[in-house]
């Protein structure tokens, strides 16, 4: 894993298209704006393992229909 530090207003860029920057930083809390294109997709990562879940959960067939 890379570790950066970053001041408020600072950015950081991840390929060509990514741009993360630090928009405030408190003792227990950062908030993050993030300009990427439209294809790419930027969940924050609780939500990700959702939406991982959900997919794992529809392409899995029912379990009547293995049984069969």
């Amino acid at each position: 894993m890379l570790v950066l530090s970053r001041r408020v207003g600072e950015s950081i860029v991840i390929g060509q298209d990514v741009v993360v920057t630090v928009l405030d930083a408190r003792s227990d809390l950062v908030r993050l704006g993030i300009k990427a294109p439209r294809e790419i997709e930027v969940h924050r990562e609780e939500v990700f393992l959702e939406l991982q879940q959900a997919n794992r959960a529809a392409a899995s067939p029912p379990a009547a229909a293995v049984e069969e």
